[in-house]
């Protein structure tokens, strides 16, 4: 039984590890604010929730799993929170979002209301 558990938590761990590398990276190569605080916010909510469930399964049931699981919590409300509030004030503070524009006509790629 020892031996799955540390199989399951060494597996969240990784995968932590995993979602927090690519939210370093997306922070570093995509090219706009907003697109980098998706990847920060997201990915990194994600990252931090499966490293803390890999410590809470190597802790056991101890006061340490119950104060990791309310870090889990405190993180879950204010990293979305704290996202949104950053493009809030960018968004205040004039900053546009890149739009991918097709050269021959003025409109976004995406928006398929003003093509007929």
């Amino acid at each position: 039984m020892e031996l799955i558990l540390d199989i399951l938590s060494w597996a969240c761990l990784m995968g932590g590890s995993a979602f927090a590398l690519t939210g370093a990276v997306g922070v570093v190569r995509l090219p706009d604010v907003f697109t980098r605080m998706h990847g920060a916010g997201i990915v990194d909510t994600m990252g931090v929730g499966l490293i803390f469930l890999g410590l809470m399964i190597q802790a056991g049931l101890t006061l340490v799993t119950v104060k990791l699981g309310l870090i889990i919590a405190f993180i879950l409300f204010t990293s979305p929170t704290a996202t949104h509030a950053l493009a809030r004030a960018v968004i205040n503070a004039g900053v546009q979002p890149l739009l991918d524009v097709d050269p021959d006509d003025e409109t976004p790629e995406g928006d398929e209301s003003s093509k007929t």
